[in-house]
């Protein structure tokens, strides 16, 4: 389980292909404090760290993951958001996040206002997910509130601290992004389709 709070922006060092698999190693300050096994988010999606090696790790995606995901777009030097797991007893800064993509989505538009910035993101609505005003979205594992929610597209807004510390800052219209709806609304709408 995640907070969909960034802790660091790791930098994509190498990038493997193995059969089906993709091995992506990351550069980060926390990389130190990480361990074999352990579970990362990195653009919101939970992997497991399988190699460490000074301060850059390795993780590996499988066709499944790299096929629901945007990780199959990485290139070497890419930022990506990272969090490591919740410890039990802290503080929930953010919301309930499984690292679990349910699908990706585009881009369409950035407006800076005064202070702040819009970002307006477009999704193929085939897959039953939804947004709802002032509901959550994970956007690449970044817990935030839903603004204009229409039936395929919404919109988040972005203080300078997150557009700083998260990889927001590299987004342009066409960029892809990995969506986690939130997990309660995914329950209703799954007891809404059910019950029709």
């Amino acid at each position: 389980m995640f907070t969909g709070i960034i802790e660091d922006i790791g930098v994509v060092s190498n990038l493997k292909e193995e059969k089906d698999n993709l091995h992506i190693s990351i550069k980060s300050t926390i990389t130190a404090e990480l361990k074999i096994d352990q579970s990362v988010a990195h653009n919101g999606v939970c992997l497991t760290v399988v190699h460490i090696n000074d301060d850059e790790y390795t993780v590996t995606a499988i066709k499944e993951t790299l096929d629901k995901t945007s990780l199959n777009t990485l290139k070497i030097n890419d930022k990506v958001n990272l969090e490591r797991a919740m410890k039990l007893g802290d503080r929930l800064d953010g919301h309930i996040v499984q690292g679990h993509v349910d699908q990706t989505a585009t881009c369409t538009n950035i407006e800076e206002t005064n202070g702040s910035w819009v970002f307006t993101f477009a999704y193929d609505t085939s897959l039953n997910n939804i947004t709802i005003e002032k509901g959550s979205i994970t956007i690449n594992g970044t817990s935030l509130t839903v603004v204009n929610s229409k039936k395929d597209s919404f919109s988040v807004a972005i203080i300078p601290y997150t557009y700083d510390h998260t990889n927001f800052n590299t987004f342009k219209t066409g960029t892809i992004v990995n969506l986690e709806f939130d997990v309660l609304g995914k329950y209703v709408a799954k007891l809404v389709e059910i019950n029709k």
